[in-house]
């Protein structure tokens, strides 16, 4: 089970965050068309499927850990099919990647609170800057996943 889940999860999760690229953009169409309803259901759905991904991500380094020993899939080396360029790139996202994935729970979380209290000044103000970086993190966990399971996987 634990080499199934290993093998298999980082599809699962970057599929996920695919499917969050998209409901986050259709939800930022939706309330700059004036249709906060819809905005609403979409903006639940992507915190929906990113909580299903953390949850995912999280028991794939379990299962990493399970079969392998360790917790993380290692970009290869510098060898024929893997330039140093690819690797400079893979380093560089990661680099503003994770830090801003873990910020992300912490201004949705926040963004979600403010909108049901009816705060929405306060709400508007903190997503100038919460919804570019959730999209950013989104963005870059899908590339980061192509460069370590499809272009360059080992």
């Amino acid at each position: 089970m634990w080499n199934f889940l290993a093998g298999n999860l980082p599809h699962a999760t970057a599929s996920l965050n695919s499917l969050a690229i998209v409901l986050l953009a259709l939800g930022l169409v939706k309330i700059k068309s004036g249709r906060a309803r819809a905005h609403k259901k979409l903006m639940t759905a992507a915190l929906g499927v990113s909580v299903l991904f953390l949850l995912l991500y999280l028991l794939h380094k379990v299962a990493l850990y399970q079969t392998l020993g360790v917790f993380n899939q290692r970009f290869p080396e510098v060898q024929p099919g893997v330039p140093a360029a690819a690797r400079v790139t893979y380093f560089a996202i990661l680099l503003t990647h994770l830090p801003l994935a873990m910020l992300v729970p912490v201004l949705a979380v926040r963004a979600v609170y403010l909108a049901s209290q009816g705060r929405i000044v306060a709400h508007k103000r903190l997503v100038r800057y919460a919804y570019p970086i959730w999209m950013y993190v989104s963005v870059t966990g899908v590339l980061v996943y192509l460069m370590l399971y499809q272009l360059y996987a080992v």
